[in-house]
């Protein structure tokens, strides 16, 4: 489970910065979610393998399975961010407690 949890964080993280600027890097990644180069290295390589990514001197870009996966696991997320303020919970919380509904 923790695996799959990590996999989808690091594609919706993708999508995102893909959104906002088409160009970007490992490094990039690991601001984002403020992990260590390291770890990020290995969690890239593995969605390479997955087929998920394409690398081209050093830039990163979704493959079509990778994109389809990212928009599911983004929309899963939106949806439920939705549900939890419409219950009134506060927007900060709602984005906080969905991001980790979203894996389950």
């Amino acid at each position: 489970m923790k695996y799959k949890e990590s996999e989808e964080m690091y594609l919706e993280t993708i999508l995102l910065l893909k959104r906002k600027n088409t160009q970007f890097r490992s490094i990039d990644v690991a601001k984002e979610l403020n992990y260590s180069r390291a770890s990020v290295s290995r969690a890239i390589n593995l969605l390479k393998e997955k087929e998920y990514i394409t690398i081209n001197n050093g830039i990163i870009d979704l493959t079509e399975h990778g994109m389809n996966k990212a928009i599911e696991i983004y929309e899963r997320h939106e949806v439920i961010t939705k549900v939890l303020i419409k219950i009134g919970v506060p927007m900060s919380s709602a984005e906080e407690n969905a991001c980790r509904i979203e894996h389950v």
